[in-house]
């Protein structure tokens, strides 16, 4: 197994380290017809500025354990050394919890029994008898958003960014608590772990103007990249291509249908960092301010052009066929990505790992790596920062301060650095129960991931790490490639954590779909254009006017 990795758990990440083959639900649906209102306070706009430093918790690095490669440009940390368990340190000398409960609602896709060994051993850790409401991470949204409706809240209710949609973010504003008494400025200094989360991913946990969230951060470099066969590479004497056009003449040169093997699979991802297309998630479209005036993403011509190219490689017949049917994740690659069948594909930078980890037995030829990013010119690439924090936990507004103590001790726990007795027993659980350890290398055994899923770590995390004794080399190369990417990426001028106003929930639903039919010519380039023309008369101009007065009245916040 390996630690959390450096790009911070997203939607993809979840699905696919549990083996879930239907995605996650991703409507914004009205679920929360009942929230908001006689809450007060602000329910638009965003935190920024000197505002934001009052409540933003002191950054104070952690000097528990030293790692082998320091962040720089945004990367993770890294570990390439062997774990000792007779080396690691303690973070948490003292308990801080007070022995009270405390109900914690999360997404899961394989939840295990409520009265498993892991939880046992962490609620003695801490002090706190935490209790976990699991409910199934594909219809989570749903759930989320009738909980939220309702009167009756959990303790602490964790939100991936991905569910942030509709009326959840005005939700999140009215039902939860302030933790700013608690953390902000000197105050996080009671909780050690707390206090190293990078200021980056705080600043993502303001909403309404309070501190409201407890971050699991995520470097801001691109989770996602473009994943080769490089032992095929190799064999074949292919270059790395440096622009666009060496790309496709690779993909042509590499593709060979008769033979089964095609270059790649859907591009696009690649294509909009190729392009410098602003950045936008699952849920939103990218804003940005571009020569004093405020546009989006898909206004621009590089965000045309990128559709453009990547029809191209459709159209050239050198993507896989799986990938002309939908979307290029709805089905596993792995196995045909072993197989040789394609060469190139876009995924979570998790999968570096994972996939060398899962052929390492029976296909030991096999040497995944990643590819840079490059600029669709051969020049160096603008790259856009993604968010640095992607999933949040929050405490119930009405949670005594006891309450809320607690929960903190869970965190500041959760919140412990690679390299510490915490860390192991929150991401790996028990020794010999949950996992061994041999040469060196931490495996779990079969209890362990049944029962040490995705739980704790959802409360809060610390700073990004990548960690993988059993493939050092990996690790090395994963923050590498973030340290060299990080270099060329930009934050936008709107790097706060904002929430648009409900009334344009739905104005950007289609683009994504619209997205993949164009460039597998089932759509035009001009179906895209007459559609960014309705999206600015059904409210994207309004929405514009929106944004320009937020970015005038709070200035840019990419600091």
């Amino acid at each position: 197994m390996t630690p959390n990795a450096a790009s911070g758990p997203s939607r993809r990440k979840f699905l696919a380290s549990t083996a879930v083959a239907t995605a996650a639900v991703a409507g914004g649906m009205p679920l929360l017809s009942a929230c908001g209102g006689s809450d007060g306070g602000s329910r638009d706009g965003t935190t920024s500025g000197k505002d934001a430093e009052k409540l933003l918790p002191a950054y104070v690095a952690s000097n528990v354990v030293t790692p082998d490669i320091p962040s720089k440009n945004g990367s993770a940390v890294g570990f390439t050394g062997k774990l000792d368990l007779a080396d690691l340190k303690t973070s948490v000398p003292k308990k801080l919890g007070k022995g009270g409960r405390v109900t914690v609602m999360s997404p899961f896709w394989s939840p295990p029994k409520e009265d498993n060994a892991y939880y046992k051993a962490m609620n003695d850790l801490i002090g706190v008898d935490v209790v976990w409401q699991n409910q199934d991470g594909n219809t989570y949204d749903q759930k989320l958003g009738a909980v939220l409706a309702s009167s009756e809240v959990p303790d602490v209710v964790v939100v991936p960014g991905w569910n942030m949609t509709g009326k959840i973010p005005s939700a999140i504003i009215g039902k939860f608590a302030d933790l700013g008494p608690y953390l902000s400025g000197d105050a996080v200094k009671e909780y050690p772990n707390l206090a190293a989360i990078p200021t980056d991913a705080w600043q993502r946990s303001l909403f309404g103007g309070k501190l409201l969230g407890l971050p699991m951060p995520s470097s801001y470099v691109s989770g996602i990249l473009p994943l080769y066969r490089q032992d095929i590479f190799e064999k074949e004497g292919y270059e790395v291509p440096r622009s666009c056009d060496e790309f496709m003449a690779l993909a042509k040169e590499a593709t060979n249908a008769k033979a089964r093997r095609w270059a790649c699979l859907d591009m696009k991802w690649t294509a909009f960092n190729a392009f410098g297309v602003l950045s936008g998630n699952e849920k939103s479209l990218g804003w940005n301010e571009v020569d004093g005036k405020v546009i989006n993403r898909i206004e621009t011509e590089e965000y045309l052009e990128a559709l453009e190219w990547t029809r191209k490689l459709f159209a050239a017949g050198v993507v896989h066929p799986d990938a002309h049917l939908g979307k290029s994740n709805a089905v596993d690659p792995g196995p045909k990505f072993a197989a040789g069948e394609f060469l190139i594909y876009n995924q979570d930078i998790s999968q570096w790992w994972s996939r060398t980890a899962e052929q390492a037995t029976q296909n030991p030829g096999f040497r995944i790596w990643g590819m840079d990013f490059f600029g669709h010119d051969g020049g160096d690439p603008t790259l856009w920062a993604q968010n640095p924090a992607s999933i949040f936990a929050f405490v119930n507004k009405k949670a005594s301060k006891s309450v809320i103590r607690d929960v903190l001790a869970v965190a500041n726990v959760t919140a412990a650095p690679y390299g510490t007795k915490e860390y192991m027993a929150t991401n790996y659980g028990v020794e010999g129960t949950h996992y061994t350890v041999k040469d060196g290398v931490p495996t779990k055994t079969d209890q362990g991931n049944i029962d040490v899923m995705n739980a704790y770590v959802m409360v809060a995390s610390p700073a990004a790490t990548i960690a993988h004794p059993d493939f050092p080399e990996v690790a090395k190369g994963q923050v590498e490639w973030q340290q060299r990417m990080g270099a060329f990426t930009r934050k936008p001028a709107f790097g706060m954590q904002i929430t648009e106003p409900a009334r344009y929930t739905n104005l950007s639903n289609d683009f994504e779909q619209l997205e993949d039919d164009v460039v597998r010519g089932r759509k035009k380039i001009s179906d895209m254009q007459q559609a960014v023309s309705d999206w600015r008369s059904k409210g994207g101009d309004e929405l514009r006017d929106w944004y320009k007065k937020l970015l005038d009245d709070n200035g840019a916040a990419a600091g």
